[in-house]
């Protein structure tokens, strides 16, 4: 019986192992898409965007609404496709610790309101596709690959 669970263990890592594109692209995916979404809703509906912003008293609502905004629409395209990975997890966590300063700290009143706010969770998903980057099925990867081809050096990946 311990044979047979080993055996099937190591079918179900071996899998995993084939499928480690997956991960990253249904994440990029999906993430990608609620920012693409919800940046272009706020293109639409500017002005309120711009009102939110100086409700929460942030520094040229005028200014920074429409920044926010493009940073979230263009991330989520920019995330969706997995190019520029790591450089737009790097802005997207800045907008995050943005809204955390200027507008979320507010409703904090311990450890525990901070690490369930929505932006600190939106940050560590932001984090991890910085280190891990966009996976194999990804712009990223594909330019990646076409540049070492070009310069002449042998691809492992």
């Amino acid at each position: 019986m311990f044979a047979t669970l080993l055996h099937y263990r190591r079918i179900l890592i071996d899998t995993c192992t084939r499928l480690d594109w997956l991960g990253p692209l249904v994440l990029r995916v999906f993430f990608g898409y609620f920012w693409l979404e919800t940046g272009w809703a706020r293109l639409h509906h500017l002005d309120a965007a711009v009102a939110r912003f100086a409700g929460w008293n942030l520094p040229f609502p005028e200014w920074s609404a429409p920044l926010s905004t493009c940073v979230e629409f263009l991330g989520g395209g920019l995330l969706m496709l997995g190019l520029f990975t790591r450089f737009t997890s790097g802005v997207m966590t800045f907008n995050m610790i943005v809204a955390i300063g200027f507008v979320a700290i507010k409703n904090v009143s311990g450890f525990d309101d901070f690490i369930e706010l929505d932006e600190f969770f939106y940050i560590l998903i932001f984090f991890w596709l910085f280190l891990a980057g966009p996976g194999k099925i990804s712009l990223d990867h594909w330019v990646t690959r076409r540049l070492e081809i070009f310069d002449g050096r042998a691809s492992r990946h």
